[in-house]
């Protein structure tokens, strides 16, 4: 398993060879790079010209610092592999190996050593903090090596109970960053990345994060986070709607559900700390104790610590006012996550409203929605409306709420809507969650990829992996195979539309939006 401590098979004078490509030894294939960390050499692979270390430890094993913030990784004085990835967060239902020691990150490099300081690509995976990891093949970071010239990182960390329990309230002050160690995690990565990537052909004053969904999530709540200050100079966030974290009540109220699950008193934290990891996933079955009919949620707390305010309330943070950002949104969010009831697809008028109710986030009148969408679009069926309403209600609003704060203290942002609809499913999905994730990464190919791989798919991959690209590089997602992307601003809200015809539009669905603004938004389960 990737990480464990493996003997060098030669000298010490490997290490001085670099890239070690001088012919085999002692049996072991030709062309395996060596790189140095502050922690200790680690051993990589060439794959299709491209540098790949999987599995470098950024962190120590969590296992015996349950619900508190990781250690950096002890040195160690062999050559380690970094050849395969790293064991997964304890997770439910995923087809990797899993720990709670789990902090490895992952790089794709063109070059070691070289002194080309490219721009490093920091990506969060998505999950909802509770599953997931940066092993996915569409998150494989060999394409935007190769057409951008820069390095990317990918990387697990602690998430669900283990990574935003919140147990401050149930412990001494060991426990008090226990809400947020998931986060903690990233900065300590980032933390590795600033002190290491030079050594991978990296510019550690141009690291750029990014992710999708939780993992955007998590990149706006960095952006917030007072220890993640100087750690990354540009961000982008796609379908990450982190608009506000969790209440230290209400994750406290989620907490005792906990421990009353297990019958442990309240003084006896200590039993939870101790109880096999595999055990401890049971809780993430439990019903919510605040979110009607939600499995229990963990996520950000507002601890006071290295949490001290929201994300985006009730500004955006003056902490990442000059750090140049892109936030973005599919048209058809949830598409994705609600297509799993075959039902929605084919939903009458008489149970639209009974099926639209849970899912809009703000508290309005589900009649009155659904009427308006009936005068904006007459042509829409009640399943387009489902669709269409609980994106604008839940989940489009949000990334819409970041670019709309950012761009009232003047932060430097721009906003896409991708429209580009996938083949899928006959073209029901359209464009829903997470189908940007193979455009950026010019992954479209890859398993895992619902694009397609047409003309337009490839147009599309190019043209979204190249504004990524420009933004690592730059501080700017403009190139020269688009139009130009200017700034969102108000009232214009200006966006780039990702679709056929790539163009920028006004302040787009702005109906959709005015219906939305007159309920106050907070993200679900805060």
């Amino acid at each position: 398993m990737t990480g464990i401590d493996r003997r060098a098979l030669v000298g010490s004078g490997l290490a001085l060879a670099g890239t070690a490509l001088a012919g085999p030894v002692i049996g072991r294939p030709v062309a395996e790079p060596l790189a140095t960390t502050r922690s200790g050499r680690v051993r990589g692979r060439i794959d299709d010209g491209i540098y790949t270390f999987k599995g470098v430890r950024y962190g120590a094993d969590t296992a015996h610092r349950r619900f508190q913030p990781a250690l950096a990784p002890a040195r160690w004085q062999d050559v380690r592999d970094a050849l395969e990835y790293g064991p997964a967060a304890p997770q439910k239902k995923i087809d990797e190996p899993t720990s709670e020691d789990c902090l490895f990150l992952n790089i794709w490099t063109p070059g070691l050593r070289d002194g080309a300081r490219r721009p490093v690509m920091v990506y969060f995976h998505g999950g909802a903090h509770a599953s997931g990891s940066g092993s996915s093949p569409l998150y494989d970071g060999t394409h935007l090596c190769r057409r951008g010239d820069v390095v990317v990182v990918t990387l697990n960390h602690r998430l669900n109970i283990f990574g935003y329990g919140y147990f401050a309230r149930f412990g001494g002050p060991e426990l008090a960053d226990s809400g947020n160690v998931g986060n903690l995690d990233l900065i300590l990565a980032l933390r590795w990345v600033k002190a290491n990537i030079a050594e991978f052909g990296g510019d550690p004053s141009r690291v750029m994060i990014f992710g999708q969904s939780g993992g955007g999530g998590k990149v706006v709540t960095l952006m917030a986070m007072p220890p993640a200050a100087g750690l990354f100079q540009r961000a982008a966030t796609m379908s990450g709607q982190q608009t506000t974290v969790m209440g230290p009540r209400h994750a406290t109220r989620r907490a005792r559900a906990v421990l009353d699950h297990f019958g442990i008193p309240a003084n006896r934290i200590d039993l939870l700390r101790a109880m096999p990891g595999a055990r401890l996933l049971e809780v993430l079955d439990l019903t919510d104790p605040i979110e009607e009919g939600e499995h229990i949620i963990f996520w950000s707390v507002l601890d006071g610590r290295s949490t001290p305010r929201h994300p985006f309330y009730p500004t955006a943070p003056l902490q990442s006012r000059d750090i140049p950002m892109i936030c973005g949104t599919t048209h058809d969010e949830t598409r994705y996550f609600l297509r799993g009831d075959e039902r929605n697809f084919h939903l009458s008028w008489e149970e639209l409203e009974a099926r639209l109710d849970p899912e809009i986030v703000a508290d309005l009148d589900v009649s009155q929605v659904v009427a308006r969408y009936r005068q904006l679009y007459p042509d829409y069926s009640p399943s387009d409306i489902f669709f269409a309403a609980s994106t604008a209600g839940r989940s489009w609003r949000g990334g819409l709420i970041q670019a709309e704060e950012r761009a009232r203290i003047g932060a430097p942002t721009w906003m896409y809507q991708l429209d580009f609809p996938s083949p899928a499913e006959g073209g029901r999905l359209r464009a829903f969650h997470t189908l940007d994730i193979p455009l950026v990464f010019d992954n479209i190919e890859r398993t895992g990829s619902m694009t397609g791989v047409s003309p337009l798919a490839r147009r599309m991959a190019e043209v979204m992996s190249e504004s990524f690209i420009a933004l690592a590089r730059n501080g700017n997602p403009n190139h020269r195979d688009m139009p130009a992307w200017p700034h969102f601003t108000l009232p214009e809200r200006r966006t780039m539309i990702f679709d056929r015809d790539l163009r920028v539009v006004a302040d787009p669905r702005r109906e959709e939006r005015e219906l939305f603004a007159t309920a106050p938004y907070l993200k679900p389960g805060t």
